[in-house]
């Protein structure tokens, strides 16, 4: 298993490494396309040798050849194919509330699975879940009984995102005693996430989840503001079967059934958060695992800049 996992980590850098000239060479590809097309002069770094040597290869492309791949591409390559498999976790010694936080993350993630860490070390942890084929590995830490951090590791090659966690309020801190938790494959709601790693991060955090139950009456919203990601979760209740009874009442006048179909074309919805909220602040994205020491950072935030701007959206 180790040379096979050694293998595939290979050739995954392999693969990445060549990017850059792929890139290249489909972009020089795309001139000579557009200038032979629309009857332009061919620009003057495609002229003689190069050009023809790139000629015969413009007719063998296709839609799918045209467009270039990244290792991003194959991270995700069996995103809505197949479900994740998910694995939570803690930091070792996790007190009350951390096993209750995620226990109730374990409800929010379906078909995802909570085992106690015990004396694992993150490479058994990573290795475990390399040999059972799980897709994302997720480790909660916490400072004095607050959990403070979340590490989400995409498997087997990467990438691994790193979030601060802040104001955690459990099912049982909300102001109303929410109902119990459906665990249906929720709607997702992402807003504000426009730049290039504000989509890396919504894809990080969209392919834990498997493809929507269309008819789940369940939604989970992750909401950009200011950098910080602020989770909540929500069912809604449909009330307009309920108004389009009451208008076949006996005794009910014609005036009161108008206003009665103006509210039902007007949709009545009801929201009810079921908890449980918190707020996340990425920081870093690796492209490798949690157990790697020696990997490229994608992106890392710098707080020490004198014009900080905004990451997750232009």
């Amino acid at each position: 298993m180790l040379r096979r996992t050694v293998r595939l980590r290979k050739e995954y850098l392999f693969r990445k490494a060549t990017e850059e000239k792929a890139r290249v060479l489909a972009d020089r590809k795309k001139r000579l396309k557009e200038a032979l097309e629309t009857g332009k002069a061919v620009p003057s770094d495609l002229r003689g040798e190069a050009g023809q040597k790139l000629l015969p290869t413009l007719d063998l492309e296709d839609v799918n050849t045209a467009q270039t791949t990244t290792h991003i591409d194959d991270e995700y390559a069996y995103a809505g194919v197949e479900d994740p498999k998910v694995v939570l976790t803690t930091s070792r010694n996790p007190s009350s509330r951390l096993q209750q936080f995620v226990k109730e993350l374990r409800l929010l993630i379906p078909n995802s699975q909570r085992i106690n860490r015990g004396g694992y070390v993150v490479n058994d942890l990573v290795e475990l879940c390399r040999s059972n084929n799980v897709t994302d590995l997720i480790i909660i830490h916490e400072h004095r009984g607050q959990p403070d951090a979340m590490v989400v590791c995409h498997l087997p090659h990467g990438p691994a995102a790193y979030f601060n966690l802040s104001g955690v309020a459990l099912r049982h801190d909300l102001p109303e005693k929410p109902a119990n938790m459906s665990e249906a494959a929720p709607h997702l709601v992402f807003h504000n996430f426009t730049s290039r790693v504000g989509l890396r991060v919504m894809n990080v955090l969209k392919f834990l989840y498997p493809p929507a139950n269309p008819i789940a009456q369940r939604v989970q919203a992750f909401v950009n503001v200011g950098d910080e990601i602020h989770f909540r979760h929500y069912t809604w209740t449909d009330n307009r079967k309920k108004t389009s009874g009451a208008s076949n009442t006996p005794g009910s006048s014609s005036a009161d059934a108008e206003e009665e179909e103006s509210s039902e074309k007007r949709g009545h919805l009801e929201l009810v958060e079921v908890g449980p909220r918190f707020t996340l602040k990425p920081y870093r994205i690796d492209l490798g695992t949690a157990e790697m020491k020696d990997v490229e950072t994608e992106w890392a935030v710098r707080p020490f800049f004198n014009k900080p701007k905004a990451t997750l959206t232009e």
